[in-house]
């Protein structure tokens, strides 16, 4: 009975049993047989694959994402390796470059800094040449060293704002690291550009999480780093598709950050350059998303101090938004007089060079629903004391289609403005004066009737104004000559004392 239930217990298979055998007699002599070799090539392939699975434990990466890929000696150059071997030497030099260097004591020693830099030259040149297809781990490895080297704190601000808040004449400053940071940018850019690279593949590693701490980066008081930071901006935003709204939403904030808390941010112009391409690009008609950007992001921007550092950019950005729609116009408009500025007379000289561009784009219908308190507001600029806006402000008149505009709608235009013209018959400058004359000789030429009845009106209306001051100064008289005659002795004004109080002192 016991041996017929050993019997059906599993045996050992003979196969298996040969294999065994021959692997250890392999190792112990030489056999003529094919068996021998054949368990040789066994056993070496067997110890093949725990080497490789030995390399891929001490990778960087996930063994999910590194699966079968074989470390290579990142000393090697790519040309003495074969094709297939690539890739696996691009993660290793990768790997290699996944250290920070410090740059801030310079008496250290700098073999690793050159190694480090000697490798991403070469890592340049291999993906300037086209020649290869990169995969899901190298993408990994890309992103991931690229996140080592860049991704940083800065240090706090210790510059304070100045009265005007333009920090056009602040001495920029240079990172120490430029160096080894210009070859990983370069790096970047050069990877995320690549023809041939699968931005499905590419949108798991460059994903929000990424492009937020590129975004951060843009805070570098470094102006060369801010402009390879634009540069790489544009190409994911022309890559990645699916990753568009998310960037018009993150520099969205970045804007409500700057108008609302900061008031200054040190890549401002750098990110309006980018959306400045950006809108080029926006289909007709507009999508509300993207008026929305220009109402509640842009149009504010002009809030700032510090609105000179941007104000270029700002400026392109704004007209590209009109030449997609010119009912646009009539928002932004609105949007400069909101925030003119009353007591800054450089930041007013922006806003008149804006408006003059913007009125170049505006039609006789926009214009017409605004014309009233634009022109009111030129009127102040005319007669400013400050000579730069008053100049400013009469050479509107040279350009022609504003001057079209203005003769269209001369009949409401000019009451707006003659008080003005006339009032700087006695500015204190020269040029406004002569810049005043013209203005009214082309005044007469174009209507001389009009002309001539609102000096009449204004004639009037200095007239009553100075009927009306003699009767205030009148009835004020007469009120102090009453008040006098009835004024009551001071001994009179004192309430009595009742008993049982005491007098309060005054």
């Amino acid at each position: 009975m016991i041996k017929q239930i050993l019997s059906k217990l599993p045996r050992k298979s003979q196969k298996s049993d040969s294999l065994d055998s021959a692997g250890v007699d392999s190792g112990n002599h030489t056999s003529n047989s094919g068996n021998g070799v054949q368990c040789t090539n066994i056993g070496n392939s067997i110890t093949s694959r725990l080497s490789v699975v030995k390399r891929v434990s001490s990778a960087v990466f996930p063994a999910s994402i590194m699966a079968g890929v074989e470390a290579v000696e990142p000393n090697l150059s790519f040309k003495d390796v074969s094709n297939p071997q690539k890739q696996n030497l691009f993660i290793s030099k990768l790997k290699l470059c996944s250290k920070v260097s410090d740059f801030s004591d310079l008496d250290k020693a700098t073999s690793e800094q050159d190694v480090k830099c000697q490798t991403l030259i070469e890592l340049i040149d291999f993906v300037s040449s086209g020649s290869a297809k990169f995969n899901e781990p190298a993408v990994a490895a890309m992103c991931k060293m690229c996140a080592i080297n860049l991704f940083r704190v800065f240090p706090p601000k210790y510059r304070s704002n100045t009265s005007s808040g333009e920090a056009e004449d602040d001495e920029p400053m240079f990172d120490p690291a430029w160096s080894n940071l210009q070859l990983v940018y370069d790096l970047l850019l050069r990877f995320i550009s690549y023809d041939s690279l699968d931005a499905k593949v590419s949108k798991k590693h460059v994903d929000h999480s990424f492009i937020l701490r590129l975004l951060d980066l843009f805070e570098s008081e470094d102006p060369r780093e801010r402009d390879c930071l634009k540069t790489i901006l544009h190409s994911i935003y022309g890559k990645f598709m699916v990753h568009r709204p998310f960037v018009r939403k993150a520099v969205s904030n970045i804007i409500y950050r700057l108008v609302f808390e900061t008031e200054r941010h040190n890549g401002i112009a750098e990110l309006l350059e980018v959306f400045g391409s950006i809108i080029s690009g926006f289909a007709i008609p507009l999508k509300e998303e993207h008026k929305m950007f220009l109402w509640r992001a842009l149009i504010p921007l002009h809030k700032p101090k510090s609105v000179g550092v941007y104000h270029q950019q700002l400026t392109y950005c704004v007209v590209q938004f009109i030449d997609k729609d010119q009912k646009l116009s009539n928002s932004v408009i609105k949007g400069l007089l909101k925030y003119w500025p009353i007591t800054n007379s450089q930041k007013e000289l922006m806003f008149m060079s804006e408006l003059e561009e913007i009125l170049e784009m505006t039609n006789m219908v926009e214009f017409q629903k605004i014309m009233v308190p634009v022109f009111r507001r030129i009127a102040c600029c005319l007669n400013s004391s400050h000579y730069q806006v008053a100049e400013r402000a009469h050479l509107l008149w040279n350009n022609e289609h504003v001057l079209d505009l203005v003769t269209h709608n001369r009949h409401v235009i000019f009451p707006l403005i003659f008080r003005s013209l006339e009032m700087n018959q006695n500015h204190w400058n020269q040029t406004v004066l002569n810049l005043t004359q013209n203005i009214l000789k082309k005044f007469s030429e174009m209507d001389e009737e009009l002309l001539l009845a609102c000096q009449r009106k204004l004639e009037e209306e200095n007239s009553q104004s100075i009927e009306a001051a003699e009767k205030r100064k009148l009835a004020w008289e007469r009120l102090e000559t009453t008040a006098a005659a009835f004024k009551p002795s001071a001994i009179n004004m004192i309430p009595p004392v009742q008993s049982g109080t005491l007098p309060v002192a005054c």
